[in-house]
């Protein structure tokens, strides 16, 4: 049971964030920041939930949600820390470009790990827990999401070495949810239909699994039943996970094939408008 808690939930507007804040608010006497880029998408949820816009990729974003938590809790310290805000690529990684790399990394890594110090030093030696969002993604790499994967493996590298190192008021939880029914794919193929990995769960039973693994103080959550199962079989019989991946690759083939045929198509209106332009 958690009740009576001062959290902090990142990516709060929807989602995987959005669902755990909601199963929080059932629990009593909960006081949730909820924080996200547009605190605006959060709304109804009454006076126990506090809105609060940042860019949590940048240092400038995390020290401004944590001035605004102790400014909320009133001198109180954070109970629970969801560190949830997060975005994919979904891509063939074939490019030159150093910010985009940048970019994911800040956001999916970079935040997360300097979090880790902002709250150990909050904590100033009181209880508390930091629960990661890593994905099954932080274990298993898939094609088409290279740089994602990567953010999430190195938040898996990350937690398992701090752990030797966190003093004993300060416990880490981590997540590993499979393909949910979120936002996170539109966003991934920027704004274009993507075919998400098998298996797929409904974000309403990924915060439903995280609440209570986090209220039974569980290191490692895996919200969908079959994931240990498929990765035991997967590593014991290895053409199962071989016929895997090559589906993946498929779907990552059909995806890049569509965004070839539509900027081919960009390109023919614009061909096509210039010939009209030229013959006007």
């Amino acid at each position: 049971m958690i009740s009576h808690k001062n959290i902090v939930v990142t990516g709060a507007s929807s989602g995987i964030g959005k669902s755990i804040m909601e199963e929080l608010l059932k629990q009593e006497g909960n006081c949730i920041l909820a924080a996200c880029r547009r605190a605006e998408a959060i709304v109804s949820y009454g006076d126990n939930v506090i809105p609060f816009s940042c860019d949590l990729s940048t240092k400038e974003g995390v020290d401004r949600l944590f001035a605004k938590a102790e400014e909320v809790f009133a001198g109180q310290h954070i109970d629970l820390y969801f560190c949830n805000a997060g975005a994919p690529y979904y891509e063939r990684f074939d490019y030159e470009d150093w910010d985009r790399i940048r970019r994911i990394f800040d956001l999916n890594t970079v935040a997360h790990i300097y979090t880790y110090s902002k709250y150990l030093h909050h904590l100033d030696g009181r209880e508390g827990r930091l629960v990661y969002t890593i994905s099954a993604m932080g274990e298993m790499a898939l094609p088409g999401y290279a740089l994602y994967a990567a953010t999430k493996f190195a938040m898996k590298g990350f937690q398992q070495a701090i752990r030797d190192e966190t003093p004993k008021n300060l416990q880490i939880s981590c997540i590993y949810p499979v393909s949910t029914k979120t936002n996170f794919f539109n966003v991934g193929g920027g704004g274009r239909k993507m075919e998400p990995p098998f298996p797929v769960q409904a974000p309403e039973k990924v915060g439903k699994a995280v609440v209570k693994g986090v209220s039974n103080l569980k290191k490692h959550i895996y919200p969908c039943p079959v994931y240990l199962p498929s990765k035991v079989l997967m590593n014991a019989v290895p053409p199962v996970k071989t016929l895997y991946i090559k589906a993946q690759k498929g779907k990552l083939h059909r995806f890049v094939k569509r965004v070839e045929a539509e900027k081919e198509g960009i390109r023919e209106d614009i061909r096509l408008k210039w010939t009209l332009k030229k013959g006007g």
